[in-house]
């Protein structure tokens, strides 16, 4: 699932590509490409100007010269792409947009293979849409509040990478980048948030916050063509993983083999010398 890294390259993408251009037709094509709760359909957007790009977690939206705009989760495989007349077409496209800007006219779709991902019109409260008004800042958002999260998990009793997947605590850390934070704060996944020092938690905020500009610098992970830019490419963070999906593999910083567990129906990847657990 594209985590923060990946939505946020989608979004500078979709805001250097459509900022300024006029939604001259809209239209869905798949019975769940459109959320149950959205405001209208994707073709009152016709006529209406694309002002800029939002983000919050793994949330995204499009701004427009309205009192709405056009909010987009991925899910497992959601993709904003430009169409061009030189490259394939996209297999799995569930909405698509005509873009105009004086005489040039852009194609731009919404492609999901595995149809998790949704798009919906919106309002705005207090600058974020209604479907992301429950998620927590991210550590990129100029309103995150490092010592309020820090508290908030160090107050629970719950296993730190369940912490750091809790989107309502800080959002923006998925799978990926949760294992990858936690192999380099050098604490393992199970371990209970009740027996981590304030100073570690923010250590692993500091880690998760590091290892996500990375990836941002980098265009994201990108195992399969699932996840690709606004441009179609893919990124290249995958080639920096410690962790993630490295099972048996030596440790990139003491040699001992990369375990993977699963728990909470995810697995974790971690350093069984360098992440030990605490007895």
């Amino acid at each position: 699932m594209p985590e923060l890294p990946e939505v946020e390259t989608v979004r500078r993408g979709l805001h250097h590509l459509i900022t300024g251009y006029r939604i001259a037709d809209a239209v869905d094509l798949h019975p769940r490409a459109l959320k149950a709760e959205s405001l209208a359909p994707l073709s009152s957007l016709k006529g209406s100007r694309i002002t800029g790009t939002g983000r919050r977690g793994k949330f995204l939206w499009i701004t427009l010269n309205r009192p709405v705009v056009l909010v987009a989760h991925l899910g497992m495989s959601g993709q904003f792409l430009i169409q061009e007349k030189d490259r394939p077409r996209a297999k799995h496209i569930r909405a698509q947009f005509e873009l105009k800007r004086s005489l040039r006219t852009r194609d731009l779709v919404f492609n999901d293979q595995r149809t998790f991902g949704w798009l919906s019109v919106e309002e705005l409260t207090d600058g974020v849409p209604s479907s992301a008004a429950h998620i927590a800042y991210d550590p990129f958002d100029p309103d995150f509040d490092y010592q309020a999260t820090i508290a908030k998990i160090a107050k629970r009793n719950i296993r730190i990478k369940t912490a750091l997947l809790n989107q309502e605590i800080m959002s923006g850390v998925g799978n990926i980048y949760a294992d990858e934070a936690l192999w380099r704060a050098k604490v393992h996944p199970e371990s209970m948030t009740s027996d981590l020092s304030r100073k570690k938690i923010a250590g692993v905020i500091d880690c998760a916050t590091e290892v996500m500009r990375e990836a941002i610098a980098k265009g994201g992970t990108s195992f399969d063509d699932l996840y690709i830019n606004v441009n179609g490419e893919s990124g290249f963070f995958e080639q920096s993983l410690s962790a993630y999906g490295r099972e048996d593999e030596p440790c990139p910083r003491c040699g001992s083999l990369i375990k993977r567990i699963v728990f909470g129906a995810r697995s974790s990847h971690f350093c069984s010398r360098c992440q030990r657990k605490k007895r």
